[in-house]
């Protein structure tokens, strides 16, 4: 009986440990928040237990259950992970749904120290990267379909009009007037729409520019 309530600590702990990490995605509004953390904290330090003391007690192989609950929470982890338009989310979420689990696992096994700094380098780790710095944005890129007349060397000032090495694509076009450029570019500069005006009433040559946001 007395044996028993120390696997329960481990069990408990995982509870903190998981509704901590969970509160902090909470608070971000993630698709995995405070319940889904701690269920899945909970249920591999329940596995845990279970695989560690239920089957043998020490001579029993506790590396099989645990393999199995890598493997288990990585395909609830894929379910999370979709694709909106042309761009993944989740991702994030998943991976820390899985750290997670890692957390659960060391609870259960009865390494609380480790489950607990597992759990701080977790949280502090996300409070960091998403800090509102340079060097932690994400960048966005944007797509624009250039339509423009190449007389001479027309294709090389727009290339540095919008400060990019080359086209993504291009095709070229024969007409009475003479020879027209479509060109699609990347870049990670926002050019709004009196800019892209501007540029247009400054070079003639250029007849039309698309902008496309989902990249």
């Amino acid at each position: 009986m007395i044996q028993e309530l120390q696997y329960l600590i481990g069990i408990l702990v995982a509870v903190a440990l998981g509704s901590a990490i969970g509160f902090e995605r909470k608070l971000r509004v993630k698709e995995a928040g405070l319940r889904t953390h701690t269920i899945v904290c909970v249920g591999a330090a329940l596995m845990m237990v279970v695989s560690k003391y239920g089957f043998g007690g020490m001579t029993a192989d506790a590396a099989r259950i645990a393999a199995q609950i890598v493997s288990g929470v990585g395909f609830l982890g894929a379910g999370i992970i979709m694709f909106r338009g042309q761009k993944m989310h989740g991702v994030t979420t998943a991976a820390g749904i899985w750290a997670t689990a890692g957390v659960g696992m060391a609870a259960g096994a009865g390494m609380y120290v480790v489950a607990t700094g597992a759990t701080l380098i977790l949280i502090v780790i996300q409070c960091i990267f998403h800090i509102n710095c340079r060097l932690f944005r994400t960048k966005h890129y944007y797509q624009l379909n250039i339509c423009f007349r190449n007389m001479t060397d027309e294709n090389v000032r727009v290339k540095q009009i919008f400060g990019v090495p080359h086209f993504n694509s291009l095709t070229i076009e024969r007409r009475d007037e003479g020879t027209v450029f479509h060109a699609a570019i990347n870049t990670d500069q926002e050019f709004s729409s009196q800019i892209l005006n501007e540029i247009m009433e400054k070079n003639p040559y250029i007849l039309s520019i698309e902008r496309c946001d989902d990249m």
